[in-house]
């Protein structure tokens, strides 16, 4: 057999809510009609809620036909239930991701939420106060997870699905003073270590909708507010394309 091209999805940053009227039950039905695979990169709540994660699993049953992947965001750990959250999600058919892959059409997707520490000469160093320690080995534990979690795909094609961001480039556009909480350039180097395809994220609202690694993989900014700022006449679902190679004993 030769190449077949996948659709691939993504959103994050849906901010689920328990006092919000409007869903986003259109955009996920234009997915199941659209993609082949759909991924959330975290914030998929407001708070954490169960109730609001409720909401969202009844809405994402329109596309229960195709395969959805997601990681949590920092709002989805903000009432410290996120095992509950991650609990109702999986009961719901949605393969959530944290530190683990998954092969789906041909395609392996390492999923970790990431987390804070800046970029380059902007990187918080393990220096001083016990708390400064503490941050930056919680991004330092991260960068591990998604290592870990890349070297255990045998899949020729690799995508990585992280909440924060790992390069400084699509987090451009948010106000520059609070760039080190939106991600961490330590989430970078794995993604080059095991050739990674894509990466997409989430987390900054205000961010580029796009950019590269030091190392030319393409990174996506697939927050709700980007893609409806770049998507402002069709829906807020950014779509990639790609070859994948299926061997004849598949």
């Amino acid at each position: 057999m030769g190449d077949q091209i996948i659709r691939i999805g993504a959103v994050a940053d849906i901010h689920y809510s328990r006092d919000k009227e409007t869903r986003l039950k259109p955009l996920f039905e234009h997915a199941a009609r659209s993609v082949d695979i759909l991924l959330l990169g975290g914030d998929l709540t407001d708070y954490g809620m169960p109730e609001e994660v409720d909401s969202l699993v009844r809405d994402l049953k329109v596309a229960a036909d195709i395969p959805i992947i997601a990681v949590l965001g920092n709002h989805d750990f903000e009432s410290g239930r996120e095992q509950e959250v991650m609990a109702i999600l999986r009961a719901g058919g949605v393969r959530v991701l944290d530190g683990d892959t998954c092969e789906v059409r041909g395609i392996g997707i390492a999923g970790v939420k990431g987390f804070g520490g800046g970029f380059a000469r902007g990187t918080l160093e393990p220096w001083g106060e016990a708390g400064v320690k503490r941050f930056v080995q919680e991004a330092v534990d991260e960068a591990m997870k998604l290592e870990r979690a890349l070297a255990r795909i045998t899949a020729p094609t690799r995508i990585a699905l992280l909440h924060y961001a790992p390069i400084r480039d699509t987090v451009v556009g948010e106000p520059e003073e609070i760039f080190g909480f939106l991600g961490s350039g330590r989430l970078e180097e794995p993604l080059h270590r095991y050739g990674v395809t894509a990466v997409f994220h989430g987390h900054a609202h205000k961010g580029a909708p796009e950019g590269k690694t030091s190392g030319g993989i393409p990174v996506y900014n697939v927050a709700l507010p980007v893609l409806r700022r770049i998507e402002a006449q069709g829906p807020p679902l950014r779509i990639l394309e790609l070859p994948v190679y299926e061997s004849p004993t598949r």
